[in-house]
């Protein structure tokens, strides 16, 4: 084993995140090196394939911070941790505009606040993936540009493997790096900003899901959940591990790439019935489309689940939001069942006509009166419930889509790594996807923005790694003065 030689900051991950907090500790006059996996000059990340929606909980998070934070609160139904939702929400407008700063470009890009702050050039334009000089891709280069330009070094193809501690402390990172094999990067803190874990079918199986197999990968496959390991394996805290964001998917995106990112069918399944394999409801489509991707990741067989709905539901619903559903899903080559009874319709997905029909008449009351009767409840407050009426009668098979995975490493509201006992560890940090508890956690747990928690916490980290490292030189100083 090697050893190199030393820097202020050693970032494990060159995500936005990685390069946010990177950027910061270089801008306050810091050594640093940021350590990425990959060997390509595109090197592939979430923040890559990202559409490039800088928001929080679905909304706009320049608005009044109280207002912001209100939303988080309601979105993750108050199991978000305070002290992170009040830093991501007092913080968030600066950090857009620091961004900004930096040569990060924006566009309006819409009406509403889910795209009042997107990323130039847009992602989200057609089916499929579509980064390639767009978006997140623009957003790294100009990052890693300015990291360049401030001293900083980006090092590609080298895998962090462990973090080194001595006396409680993290003093640095084992890195594998190519043909000079195992090296020992020493560092004076280190930051691990690597993503999520939801690459890596055994952490899903540990954590979401029984069947991780079964659940559609709609990311860059780079979040592997070795940052969370790494940190567990020295004592970190774990937190919220058990839920991700995602979307719902037709069933034949697990092999058509056409179909995801984009288009999503979460309007049908927010607005229809969405069943298991017994034809019965087991979730309230109510909460959202990345409460029923959860909801469907969670089932014995997640590629089971179906969505019935009607005509009115798909020429309504069904034509909303972003590259909707009708048409852009059966363009890029999705399945809509259609029938004109139930009981055909159930013939053709394979479920017992009497059952299905049961489902149906249930879930008619409960769009009348408001009452599930024993059944999964029905959230109305965000998302009308459609009956289903009129024919002709629709179908979709459908599949969860993880994007990220919500919980992680839990940190305090400076990026500081916390122990089982809540206390930091020093000199080990986090941000960004790797993290949990912005979120919330269990059922109630919520979507904050994957774009917007990487920035902010990333610039907080760093900032937080500036005003340590700088008390500490202080202190240094002052010792070998005799003061």
């Amino acid at each position: 084993m090697t050893r190199d030689s030393e820097y202020d900051v050693l970032v494990i991950g060159a995500g936005l995140a990685g390069l946010t907090a990177a950027n910061k500790v270089a801008e306050g006059g810091l050594s640093v090196r940021v350590l990425e996996k990959s060997s390509d000059d595109a090197y592939l990340c979430n923040s890559r394939y990202t559409g490039g929606l800088f928001h929080v909980a679905m909304d706009d998070m320049t608005g009044d911070p109280s207002w912001v934070r209100s939303n988080l609160m309601r979105v993750t139904r108050n199991t978000a941790d305070p002290a992170l939702a009040d830093a991501l929400t007092k913080n968030a407008r600066r950090t857009l505009a620091w961004l900004s700063a930096q040569g990060v470009r924006f566009i309006k890009a819409g009406p509403d606040g889910l795209r009042r702050n997107s990323l130039a050039p847009p992602g989200m334009r057609r089916t499929g993936l579509n980064w390639h000089g767009r978006s997140g891709d623009v957003m790294l280069r100009t990052l890693g540009q300015r990291l360049a330009a401030r001293g900083g070094q980006l090092s590609r193809g080298i895998k962090a493997e462990r973090l080194s501690m001595e006396d409680g402390r993290c003093v640095g990172v084992e890195v594998l790096n190519g043909a000079h094999g195992v090296q020992q990067l020493p560092a004076r803190a280190v930051v691990i900003a690597d993503g999520g874990f939801q690459g890596n079918l055994e952490l899903l199986r540990r954590f979401i899901s029984k069947r991780p197999e079964q659940l559609l990968q709609r990311n860059a496959q780079s979040g592997q959940g070795s940052g969370l390991l790494m940190a567990e394996a020295v004592g970190a805290k774990l937190i919220g591990t058990d839920r991700f964001y995602g979307h719902v998917h037709d069933l034949k995106a697990m092999t058509n790439p056409g179909l995801w990112p984009y288009p999503v069918v979460d309007s049908l399944t927010t607005a229809g019935m969405v069943l298991d394999g017994r034809a019965q409801r087991f979730c309230d489509e109510g909460l959202g489309g990345v409460y029923i991707a959860n909801a469907i990741a969670g089932l014995d067989d997640p590629l089971t689940a179906v969505v019935v709905f009607d005509d009115a539901t798909w020429n309504g619903p069904g034509r909303d939001w972003i590259l909707p559903a009708n048409p852009n899903m059966v363009n890029a080559g999705g399945e809509l069942i259609s029938a004109n009874t139930f009981q055909e319709l159930a013939r053709k997905l394979n479920l017992e006509p009497a059952a299905l029909q049961a489902s149906v008449e249930s879930f008619n009351r409960i769009c009348e009166t408001g009452q599930a009767d024993g059944q999964p409840p029905r959230t109305t407050t965000v998302y009308k419930a459609w009956p289903v009426r009129t024919g002709p009668f629709h179908a979709v098979k459908l599949c969860a889509g993880v994007t990220y995975t919500m919980g992680g490493i839990a940190t305090d509201a400076e990026g500081r790594v916390l122990d089982n006992s809540g206390e930091p560890i020093f000199g080990l940090y986090a941000a960004g996807a790797c993290t949990g508890g912005l979120e919330g956690q269990g059922g109630a747990a919520g979507y904050s923005g994957g774009l917007s928690k990487s920035s902010v916490f990333g610039m907080l980290t760093g900032e937080s790694i500036i005003r340590t490292l700088g008390s500490e030189q202080t202190a240094g100083a002052r010792a070998l003065a005799g003061v």
